[in-house]
């Protein structure tokens, strides 16, 4: 009896084997392995984070009318300085200006909560922050996180940004003022996470925030799991409402998300100006994983840029997509040196796309702050495969290079790869391979047509 179980044993051994070496050796782009970190995808367990502070139980109303922010921070307060715990939001909706947690202390939104922004900016504060590749006193967001380590949002509830009123003063600032930036129309954003580890946000809707809707900035080992993260595109516009911005980050999981919004998707920033790379408040992003998504109406679903310096080790995978505007954008700032490196895109499904590939200069804003030349960028080791999707534009790739002038903005594009394509579009049909160098192509189809 023994025997025939140590033989089921090791038959059972030899049967996953193969598995189990081909999951363990997953890689990113540039070869390097996958910590397992990425697959260790639990839910926040709230028995684990300490006691639970039920906000009504503090003199919080459940009233939709009236601001409540300084009894929520009490709360908060008081759970951080009795060493930690949850703060619980209840069925209902609560009306608040900017919250900030502080170590220890965790947000869990209960099935029906609702927390909701204020749409009058005076409650929300001046901080030293980041907003746009630069540090500086802008407003605080709604639920903001600054030097925390394990850090959570979680629930079934909903982060509501109230942004209507945010949205229809930006639109009429730009009627008036064609040249106003976003940062010129005063907005909140709804989460912002900085120089935090070990963060998770999981389960819950992230809507309607006046500006970016998640921020991310100089934070290491992040995890979104399961959000549902939305903004309109109609009747009125969510202007620069982007569901993820990643700044500077390192370790992060975007995993079982839908995303919608009138902006980008998920934004790689980082910085901007030509002396970015050179300055201390920048950063790069590292070993980025967006899997298992599904997303609605977005300008780009992957963006690098337009305020970013590097970026390294970047998966998209497993996606489905309606209606995006494009799948995969660099965007090449002529005033900022930047370097995209090992991108793969693997494993879409999609439709009604605007462009499956889009780089182009990006020239909005343009400022060399006095500096004389234009900066170099380079886009390089791109992979996009296994890609099923009906678009416009296939290949929307300009060339940058001004050979008359010595001070012109070049970009290079190098090492590309694509490979098992199957699309259908309507324009910029040929693969321009004097572009890129080092262009591989394999099992390319379009409409129809194998062209490689």
């Amino acid at each position: 009896m023994i025997l025939q179980k140590l033989k089921l044993v090791l038959l059972l051994a030899v049967a996953i084997l193969p598995y189990t070496i081909a999951f363990a050796q997953e890689e990113f782009p540039d070869g390097t392995p996958i910590p397992d970190w990425f697959r260790q995808n639990n839910p926040v367990d709230l028995n684990k984070l300490g006691k639970r502070y039920l906000i009504t139980a503090f003199s919080v109303k459940n009233d939709s009318t009236v601001i409540q922010t300084e009894k929520i921070q009490a709360v908060i307060n008081k759970a951080h300085e009795n060493g930690g715990g949850v703060i619980v939001i209840p069925k209902g909706t609560f009306l608040s200006g900017s919250l900030f947690f502080k170590q220890g202390t965790h947000l869990y939104l209960e099935d029906g909560a609702r927390l909701k922004g204020s749409d009058d900016i005076s409650h929300f504060p001046i901080v030293m922050t980041r907003m746009e590749g630069q540090t500086l006193k802008y407003f605080a967001a709604l639920v903001n996180a600054d030097g925390l380590d394990g850090f959570t949002i979680s629930g079934k509830g909903t982060l509501d940004g109230n942004g209507l009123r945010y949205w229809k003063a930006f639109w009429l600032r730009r009627e008036f003022n064609p040249k106003c930036t976003n940062m010129d129309e005063m907005r909140p954003r709804l989460v912002y996470v900085s120089r935090s580890k070990n963060v998770q946000l999981s389960g819950l809707t992230c809507m309607n925030s006046p500006f970016w809707t998640t921020h991310f900035y100089k934070c290491e080992n992040v995890k979104l799991l399961n959000l549902h993260i939305y903004s309109p595109k109609a009747p009125v516009k969510a202007p620069s409402t982007d569901a993820v911005d990643i700044d500077g980050c390192r370790n992060f999981l975007i995993k079982n998300c839908y995303m919608s919004v009138n902006d980008d998707a998920v934004a790689l920033k980082g910085g901007k100006g030509p002396l970015a790379d050179k300055d201390e408040n920048n950063g790069s992003n590292q070993n980025v994983i967006i899997e298992d998504c599904t997303y609605g109406f977005c300008h780009g679903v992957l963006t690098l840029g337009s305020e970013s310096i590097h970026n390294r080790n970047i998966i998209l995978r497993r996606i489905k997509v309606q209606n995006a505007e494009r799948l995969l954008w660099l965007k090449m700032r002529p005033d900022t040196p930047q370097d995209y490196e090992y991108v793969l895109v693997d494993g879409v499904e999609g439709s009604n796309i605007g462009n499956f590939l889009y780089i182009r200069p990006w020239t909005q804003f343009f400022d060399l702050k006095g500096e004389k030349a234009s900066r170099n960028s380079y886009g390089r080791n791109i992979t996009m495969r296994n890609i099923k999707l009906d678009c416009d534009n296939f290949f929307n790739v300009g060339v940058s290079e001004d050979r008359g002038n010595v001070n012109a903005f070049t970009y290079k594009l190098s090492n590309f790869s694509f490979e098992n394509l199957q699309i259908t579009a309507k324009k910029n049909l040929t693969i321009d391979t004097s572009v890129i160098a080092n262009f591989t192509l394999r099992n390319v189809t379009v409409n129809g047509e194998k062209r490689f």
